[in-house]
C-alpha cells in the first residue's frame, strides 16, 4: 500500500468524524454502547468500559467498508486492464469529489437507514450498530468516502484495496474512541473543530484534487518523494 494513499486515507477518515451528520451524533452512539449516560462519559473509571465497549463498534463499520475498498479494488481491477488508464479515470474521479467535498460542485447528502439504527439498538449488538451507523452516515459523507474508494479501486490488488480502507477506519475510529475516554475535556476540542468545520472541508477536498491530478498526471511518486524527505527531516529512516 502506498504511503500517499494510507495517509490520505487516515486523514479522510478524521475529515469523516468531524461531518456534521456524523460529530453530533457521537454522543448518543457512545451513550448507546456503553449503556451510560451522556452526562457520565469521561468521568474517572469508566474509561476501560468505553474502550471495551467501542472495540465491537469500531469493527461493525470497519467491516463495512472494508469490504466496499475490497469491492472497488475488484471493480477497477476488472474494468481497466491498464493500470495507466486506471489511474487517470481515477485521478478524474478522485477531482470530482474533492471540488464536491470543498462544496465547490453540488452534492445530495442524505441521512438514511434510521429504522437501520433503532433494529441495530433494540437488537443490543454493537457490531450491528456499528455496520448501521456506516450504512447511515455513508451518503453525508460520500465525497470523501468515494475519493477513498477511488484510490481503492487503482491501487492494484484486493488486499490493498481492503488495508486502505481499513487505515480510513482506524482515522474514523481513533477520534470517536478519544472523544469517549476523554468526553469532558475533548468536546471543547471538536466543537472547535465542528465550528471551522468549513475551513476543514476546504482544506480537505484541496488536498483530493491535489491527490487526483497526481494520479491523472502519473506523478503520484512525488508524494513519496516528499514523505521520505518529511520523515529523514524527523531523523527518521524511511521504510519505503
Amino acid at each position: 500500500m502506498d504511503p500517499g494513499s494510507a495517509l490520505a486515507a487516515f486523514v479522510a477518515g478524521f475529515v469523516s468524524f468531524l461531518a456534521p451528520c456524523v460529530l453530533p451524533l457521537v454522543p448518543g452512539y457512545l451513550s448507546a454502547i456503553s449503556v451510560l449516560d451522556a452526562s457520565e462519559l469521561g468521568r474517572p473509571g469508566h474509561a476501560r468500559r468505553v474502550i471495551a465497549a467501542s472495540v465491537p463498534f469500531v469493527l461493525g463499520f470497519t467491516m463495512f467498508f472494508v469490504s466496499l475498498g475490497v469491492g472497488a479494488a475488484l471493480v477497477g481491477g476488472r474494468l481497466f486492464s491498464d493500470q495507466f488508464l486506471l489511474e487517470k479515470v481515477a485521478g478524474f474521479v478522485l477531482v470530482v469529489f474533492g471540488l464536491a467535498f470543498t462544496g465547490l460542485l453540488p452534492w445530495p447528502e442524505r441521512l438514511v437507514g434510521a429504522r437501520l439504527v433503532q433494529g441495530a439498538r433494540g437488537s443490543g449488538s454493537r457490531l450491528f450498530l456499528g455496520g448501521a451507523f456506516a450504512v447511515c452516515a455513508a451518503p453525508c459523507i460520500s465525497p470523501v468516502l468515494g475519493g477513498i474508494l477511488v484510490l481503492a479501486g487503482s491501487s492494484g490488488t484486493v488486499v490493498e484495496g481492503a488495508l486502505l480502507l481499513g487505515v480510513y477506519s482506524l482515522g474514523l475510529a481513533v477520534p470517536f474512541v478519544l472523544v469517549g475516554v476523554l468526553f469532558t475535556r475533548a468536546m471543547g476540542a471538536f466543537r472547535w473543530l465542528r465550528d471551522h468545520y468549513r475551513v476543514i472541508q476546504f482544506v480537505g477536498g484541496a488536498i483530493m484534487v491535489a491527490l487526483g491530478l497526481l494520479l491523472f498526471f502519473e506523478r503520484f511518486y512525488v508524494l513519496r518523494i516528499y514523505l521520505n524527505r518529511f520523515l529523514l527531516w524527523l531523523g527518521l529512516e524511511p521504510a519505503f
